[in-house]
């Protein structure tokens, strides 16, 4: 009985996408009308990949009543750390309630993030990646760029603290606020706008080649196309300082903007970095409509003038150490 039940929901909601496959919008010119303010902060709190305590299964497997005991247990964490958010638990910055932040209370939309492989877990790094992150964790001399120094100059923090940029994907993943984008379409091309922090892809659809390797930026290189009503974006000359979770300039980034309802989009990533994991992989989360959570100034302050304080921070502690 419990498997029909299974078998009769899955089916109902198969047809309740299909349905809305033959009635998504359309512009004046004829695309899939994806327009709109939309908001990650439900997906706050899922991690990456499967937890132990779903050993054995397929994200697709999981029950409703097992995902809303997860999510209970999510929310608690929230609550637990929500006084040392931008600190330590050495460190109480007394930063408030959880209601102060838009991820309170998330309903997320899925057990872990990762879909392929099946066992969701990110594949294994090669030997040259493993390289690169030694170089790097020699550079910063024991420090983490965010919390913890050596801080000597503004080029010892990560380049999120610095407020330039969180890159693709980081500035579709969800944070403690900052979390709303808005998509917006003109005949042949779409544009990306995020609140955190502060930038705009914007997603050519003409078919026009990638740009010469050499010419890499931040957000990487950007090219779009429909298949159906699925917006396909693929992303190369990435640079490496940017780059998602150590990888490479090779990097290439596939994403996939599936509308679901009028309301949800089912946003997908599929990483591909023969530089850096033994084989492609695909993590992703719902977008949900949200007008009434527009996009914001982003105001960095810690990029515009608390940077500064830290610099003076590490070198009055290094006074103290030397008394």
């Amino acid at each position: 009985m419990q498997i029909r039940s299974i078998v009769a929901v899955a089916f109902g909601l198969c047809l309740a996408v299909d349905a809305f496959a033959q009635t998504v919008p359309r512009t004046p010119w004829g695309d899939p009308d994806l327009q709109g303010i939309y908001t990650n902060s439900d997906e706050s709190g899922i991690p990456m990949e499967r937890p132990e305590e779903f050993a054995g299964k397929r994200i697709e497997e999981v029950q409703p009543a097992d995902l809303a005991k997860a999510i209970a247990r999510r929310a608690e964490q929230v609550e637990r750390t929500a006084a040392v958010i931008g600190g330590t638990s050495d460190n109480d910055t007394g930063a408030g309630p959880p209601h102060w932040y838009e991820n309170y209370n998330p309903k997320n939309s899925r057990a872990w993030m990762v879909s392929d492989p099946p066992d969701g877990k990110i594949p294994a790094m090669t030997d040259e990646a493993r390289q690169r992150a030694a170089v790097q964790r020699a550079a910063r001399r024991g420090g983490d760029g965010y919390y913890r120094g050596p801080f000597d100059s503004a080029a010892d923090f990560v380049l999120y603290v610095r407020c330039i940029t969180r890159g693709v994907p980081g500035s579709m993943m969800p944070a403690i606020y900052g979390n709303s984008y808005d998509i917006v379409q003109g005949p042949g091309v779409v544009a990306i706008r995020y609140e955190m922090v502060h930038e705009t892809r914007v997603i050519p659809l003409d078919g026009r080649p990638h740009l010469p390797g050499a010419m890499k930026s931040y957000m990487g290189d950007a090219r779009g196309r429909w298949e159906g009503d699925t917006l396909v974006v693929e992303t190369t000359n990435v640079l490496e300082a940017s780059a998602y979770n150590g990888a490479s300039e090779r990097l290439k980034l596939t994403e996939r903007f599936r509308p679901t309802s009028g309301d949800t989009i089912e946003w997908s990533i599929t990483m591909d970095d023969p530089s850096t994991w033994e084989r492609p992989w695909t993590f992703g989360m719902r977008l949900t409509r949200d007008d009434s959570q527009p996009v914001f100034e982003y105001a960095c302050h810690e990029g515009n003038e608390g940077l500064r304080g830290m610099l003076n921070v590490a070198r009055a502690a290094e006074r103290e150490a030397a008394k």
